[in-house]
């Protein structure tokens, strides 16, 4: 069941002229839920919000945070997945007409739920190797923070992990620096000292990110700073460790000859659900 456009539906027709894939014309946000209540919503909504502006889409009167809410749960629950843990993507997308100059600002949106297995974040322990992707690089600007339908780079990406038996891969810029992940932000753990890049570099403006940022500035005896991470750099760190919406924190066991530890994504972990479980 898709909710397009406030109508649910089983058989959504999309027109084979949708900016969203002539173009990648479109925004999108993934969103964890538990039992139909939306985990860090404020956050996605803005998110969302300022991803239109910037694309200069026109935001409509009825996308207040409450109705978008409303439209979120009653797919879920058309789902059958109001009483269940569930990710969420909700796309918007700018409508129809002209070509690379738009004929029309304004939008329109679809949404669907998917089953997840477990409410809260775990940690998972097992082997996690990741390699560096450098086929292609990020550009260090505005657009590579936002979450667009234009995930090219993060598509050939995974392709190349799979092929050579890598369960991630770690995504350089134009400055050659290391920006994120395939599928979230890297945090780089030396002692008590961490790091993730900051968005000019090109990373993705992560919701768990953001949240474990502003956790690890309330910890006592741990420093956080957003600051550029060098490849040289990532054999020399005691931790490395992936963050995402769905996932939560996920630690990287293995870069090339250098095996990681995980007790301060375990430790940070369970402070990450205890600020998910209120709100």
């Amino acid at each position: 069941m898709i909710n397009l456009n406030g109508k649910l539906t089983e058989n959504p027709v999309f027109s084979p002229f949708n900016r969203g894939l002539l173009y990648g014309d479109a925004v999108f946000e993934t969103m964890r839920c538990i039992n139909g209540k939306i985990i860090f919503w404020e956050e996605h909504y803005f998110r969302l919000m300022a991803s239109m502006r910037i694309l200069r889409m026109e935001i409509p009167m009825g996308f207040t945070m409450e109705n978008l809410e409303a439209e979120i749960k009653s797919t879920l629950e058309a789902q059958g997945l109001a009483d269940t843990p569930a990710s969420v993507r909700l796309t918007v997308f700018r409508n129809e007409g002209g070509r690379y100059l738009p004929e029309d600002n304004r939008v329109s949106f679809y949404i669907f739920g998917q089953k997840l297995s477990d409410p809260f974040y775990l940690l998972n322990t097992d082997p996690y190797e990741v390699e560096l992707y450098k086929d292609h690089y990020l550009n260090p600007d505005m657009l590579s923070t936002l979450k667009t339908a234009n995930k090219l780079i993060h598509v050939t990406g995974s392709i190349f992990a799979k092929e050579n038996g890598y369960d991630n891969c770690l995504l350089l810029n134009t400055k050659k620096s290391v920006a994120e992940a395939l599928q979230g932000n890297i945090f780089w753990v030396k002692d008590n000292y961490i790091k993730t890049p900051p968005l000019e570099e090109g990373c993705l403006r992560g919701i768990i990110r953001k949240q474990l940022i502003n956790i690890i500035k309330k910890v006592d005896g741990i420093e956080v700073e957003e600051a550029p991470i060098s490849p040289f750099e990532l054999q020399k760190a005691d931790e490395l460790f992936i963050t995402n919406t769905l996932m939560g924190i996920q630690p990287i066991t293995k870069y090339r000859k250098k095996s990681f530890d995980n007790k301060m994504a375990k430790n940070l972990l369970g402070k990450l659900n205890a600020k998910a479980r209120l709100g």
